[in-house]
C-alpha cells in the first residue's frame, strides 16, 4: 500500500472511530504531542524530538513551528545534522529534517535502510502523519536513501540519494577490488587487498607511501594510471591540503595521471584509505569476503575505460619505455581473488539495487567523486530502464571534485526539484541549466556547478 493509500485508510478509520462516541472524539482531537523547543537562534522556532530505535540507533528530527507537512529523512543526521546549513535552509521553507546515525549499523546496510522507515514512524508518532516523506542523504546515506526507495516505497513518497554508491553493495566493492588488485600486482606487491589487518591505519599509511614512491617514477605513474582506468576512478582529485585543483585537460596525459593519483592518495579521504577501513568493516558484516575478480578480463576493462584516461595510459607507458601488453598479461596470469558465496549472499542483502522503482527518485553525483565513482550511476539508470521504471528516475551531476562536494544550495535545489515532482505529479526540468537556475535562486555560494554529463558504462554490475 502506498503512503497516500494508507492515508486514505487512516482517514476512514479515524472518521469511523470519531463517529462512535465522545471519548473517541476527544482522543482524536488531542493530536500528537510534538517535540521540545530547540535551536533557540533559529527564526523557524523549531522543536526537536529524539530517541533510540529498537536496535539502539539514535534518531533525531527538527521541525519548524510552521511545518508544511514535508519531512526529509537521512542517515547520519542524528548528532550533527541539526546544525548543518541545509537544515536551516529547509526549516526556513517549512520542511522538517531528521534521521538516524550509522553508529550501530555501520556497513549493515539493510538494517540502516529499515531504520529510516522506523525513524519516520517515530517522527509521525510525535508530529502526526507527514504529507510527503523523502529519503535523502549523502555517501552511505545516499546509498541508504536509494535502498529506502526500493524496500520501503509504502513509507516514503520520493528519494534523493546524493553521492551514493548506486552500483550496489557487491558491485561497488568488486570495482574497488579491481583497483587495489592491479596496484598491488604492479606497484605495491605484498600490501593488503582483501585481508585488511586490524591496524587499519598502518595499512592505509603503507599504501599512501607506496603510491607516493611510485608517483616519483615514470613507470609508477604509468601503472597508477592503468589501475585508475581499470577501476573507473576520476582523473581528478583533491590536493593533500584538501584544496581543489581545476579539472585536468582531457588531452594532457600527465595532468590526467596526476588527477588519478590524487583521487587515490590525496585529499582528506583518499580512495586507498577508504578501501582499507571500509573493506575490513564490511567483511565483518558479511562474515567473509564478498568480492571477487575470477573471470575478469582487465584488458577488456581497459578498452572500456574512459577514453581520455585510456589514451593517457598508452602515452604514459610509451614515455616510460614499458610494454602495456606485458603488464596486461601479468594481470591475466595473476592468481585471482575468489569470493565466499555465503558472504556474497549476505552482503547482497545489504543492497543490490534492482531498478524496480515505485516512487520518484532523483540522484545527485559529483563527476570527480573518488569514493562513489560516477560510473555506478549508469548501472542504476540501466536497471531502472530495464525494469520499466525509467520515467520515475532523474539523474543530475555537478562538476565537482572530492566525495560529496555539494554546496547547501545545490543540495537544496535537488530537494526542491523533488518537492515539485511530488506536488505536481510531473518532473520539473532537471537539465543542468535548470538545476543551476534553481540553485542560484536559493542564494548559492559558490555559484552552482550542475553540469550535463553522461556516465561511462559501469564495468562491474551485480547481478551481471
Amino acid at each position: 500500500m502506498t503512503r497516500r493509500g494508507a492515508a486514505v485508510c487512516l482517514a476512514i478509520a479515524l472518521a469511523t472511530v470519531v463517529g462512535s462516541g465522545t471519548a473517541a472524539s476527544a482522543s482524536a482531537s488531542a493530536g500528537p504531542p510534538g517535540g521540545t523547543p530547540c535551536l533557540a537562534e533559529s527564526p523557524a522556532h523549531p522543536t526537536c524530538v529524539s530517541g533510540t530505535l529498537d536496535d539502539g540507533t539514535p534518531y533525531e528530527f527538527v521541525v519548524p513551528a510552521r511545518w508544511n507537512g514535508t519531512v526529509v529523512v537521512a542517515l547520519d543526521f542524528a548528532g550533527l545534522g541539526r546544525d548543518e546549513p541545509l537544515t536551516a535552509r529547509l526549516l526556513a521553507r517549512g520542511v522538517a529534517r531528521g534521521g538516524t546515525s550509522r553508529a550501530i549499523t555501520g556497513w549493515d546496510l539493510r538494517s540502516a535502510i529499515d531504520n529510516q522507515a522506523e525513524a519516520l514512524t517515530r517522527f509521525e508518532q510525535a508530529y502526526g502523519r507527514a504529507r510527503e516523506a523523502i529519503a535523502s542523504g549523502t555517501s552511505m546515506g545516499g546509498f541508504v536513501a536509494a535502498g529506502a526507495a526500493q524496500h520501503h516505497p509504502g513509507a516514503f513518497d520520493g528519494a534523493v540519494p546524493m553521492c551514493g554508491g548506486l552500483g550496489g553493495s557487491v558491485g561497488q566493492w568488486n570495482q574497488k577490488l579491481d583497483t587495489i588488485f592491479v596496484l598491488e600486482r604492479l606497484v605495491a606487491p605484498g600490501l593488503p587487498v582483501i585481508d585488511i589487518p586490524q591496524d587499519v591505519e598502518s595499512a592505509r599509511k603503507a599504501w599512501i607511501d607506496a603510491l607516493a614512491a611510485a608517483q616519483r617514477t615514470p613507470e609508477g605513474r604509468a601503472r597508477i594510471a592503468l589501475a585508475a582506468a581499470i577501476g573507473q576512478l576520476p582523473a581528478w582529485g583533491r590536493n593533500p591540503d584538501g584544496s581543489a585543483p581545476p579539472p585536468p585537460d582531457s588531452g594532457d596525459a600527465g595532468a590526467l595521471e596526476q588527477g588519478a593519483y590524487l583521487a587515490l592518495a590525496g585529499g582528506p579521504l583518499p580512495y586507498v584509505g577508504q578501501a582499507m577501513g571500509s573493506r575490513r568493516q564490511l567483511m565483518v558484516v558479511a562474515g567473509g569476503n564478498p568480492s571477487w575478480n575470477t573471470g575478469v578480463d582487465y584488458a577488456k576493462q581497459l578498452r572500456l575505460a574512459d577514453p581520455a584516461l585510456g589514451r593517457a595510459v598508452r602515452a604514459l607507458y610509451k614515455a616510460a619505455g614499458l610494454e602495456l601488453a606485458a603488464d596486461l598479461r601479468n594481470l591475466a596470469a595473476a592468481p585471482r581473488v575468489a569470493a565466499d558465496p555465503a558472504a556474497v549472499e549476505r552482503f547482497a542483502r545489504g543492497l543490490v539495487l534492482d531498478g524496480d522503482l515505485r516512487i520518484p527518485v532523483l540522484t545527485l553525483s559529483g563527476t570527480g567523486d573518488q569514493i562513489s565513482t560516477v560510473a555506478q550511476q549508469q548501472s542504476y539508470e540501466e536497471k531502472a530502464r530495464r525494469a520499466g521504471a525509467g520515467s520515475l528516475l532523474r539523474q543530475t551531476y555537478t562538476g565537482t571534485v572530492g566525495h560529496c562536494d555539494f554546496s547547501p544550495a545545490e543540495q537544496e535545489a535537488a530537494l526542491v526539484t523533488m518537492f515539485g515532482r511530488l506536488r505536481s505529479g510531473h518532473w520539473p526540468a532537471t537539465s543542468a541549466p535548470a538545476m543551476n537556475a534553481r540553485a542560484a535562486a536559493l542564494a548559492a555560494d559558490p555559484a552552482p556547478r550542475y553540469v550535463s554529463f553522461t556516465p561511462p558504462r559501469f564495468n562491474r554490475p551485480y547481478p551481471g
